[in-house]
């Protein structure tokens, strides 16, 4: 928290100003979609000591995930998408189905997803020769689409090269969001429908520094910076209102992570960066504690 090694990142170009999202402070913190109360409630947590402390940004994570839950808008997108074909859904269809907005808040309300025969999933969700209990898309296996219909997977389509480019599937008409009782898959995935979809940019943030503590010992903190602290991923797809939102509007990107649109975003071509996952490692620290 030193201005001066924090005046080194800046002027040595290792962050992009003081505003950058990796960087701890209030503007960096905010850019990166930190609410106040979140904030607050760390403060109020750490309390205040006369001598200098070290504490786990994992804490801070912590009650920013805390607080997002119950106030951010849940959403759809895709990072990196891998193109599906319902083979037998009508190809000049479009459904309009019902999404929750927030679980945690009824008076979020809901809103409506464009459902047609061309969708796009996270390509991590699939695997060709998938190993045991993975419970999303592989050749011949079932999952449910968020707020949506059972899909199985038929075939796969490679390029010439052996890389995946589309998955060819079909759908059970009777099994929207689980009107089919006696229809259970145990997988459940996100997607977007690819001729609604609006393009977007990703950035990924991650630690700044490799250790808890770049300074301990008098080291220089700029010998302990982390690599892979951002990635950039362009050709996202996002739902279509999410074109739509202001700079700074928070979201849950559902099954990834919260995310904040970026005033870097422009008409046609949003930008967001992630907050914080959905993974709470503080919680499971706390309880190994136990």
């Amino acid at each position: 928290m030193s201005k001066r090694k924090l005046l080194a990142l800046v002027e040595q170009g290792v962050v992009n100003g003081w505003d950058d999202p990796r960087m701890p402070t209030i503007a960096g913190i905010r850019r990166r979609g930190f609410t106040p109360e979140a904030v607050r409630d760390f403060c109020a947590r750490i309390g205040v000591a006369k001598k200098e402390n070290v504490i786990d940004v994992a804490l801070l994570e912590h009650t920013v995930r805390e607080d997002l839950n119950r106030r951010a808008l849940r959403a759809l997108a895709v990072v990196r998408p891998l193109k599906v074909v319902i083979e037998n859904y009508p190809e000049d269809r479009i459904e309009q189905l019902v999404a929750v907005n927030n679980p945690e808040d009824a008076s979020a309300g809901t809103r409506t997803l464009p459902f047609s025969r061309e969708l796009y999933v996270e390509r991590d969700d699939f695997m060709e020769v998938p190993p045991k209990k993975f419970f999303r898309l592989s050749p011949g296996s079932e999952v449910r689409l968020r707020y949506a219909y059972i899909l199985r997977c038929e075939r796969v389509v490679k390029d010439s090269s052996g890389i995946v480019t589309e998955l060819r599937c079909t759908y059970d008409p009777a099994s929207l969001n689980g009107e089919t009782s006696i229809r259970r898959v145990k997988g459940t995935i996100h997607w977007v429908s690819a001729p609604q979809a609006k393009n977007a940019e990703v950035r990924i943030y991650d630690r700044l520094f490799l250790s808890s503590d770049p300074g301990e010992g008098g080291r220089d903190p700029l010998t302990d910076l982390n690599p892979n602290s951002l990635e950039r991923v362009t050709g996202c797809k996002v739902e279509p209102a999410l074109a739509e939102a202001a700079p700074g509007t928070r979201f849950q990107f559902e099954r990834l992570g919260y995310f904040c649109m970026d005033p870097d975003s422009r008409p046609g071509a949003p930008v967001f960066n992630r907050t914080v996952t959905l993974k709470d490692s503080w919680a499971r620290m706390q309880q190994s504690a136990k």
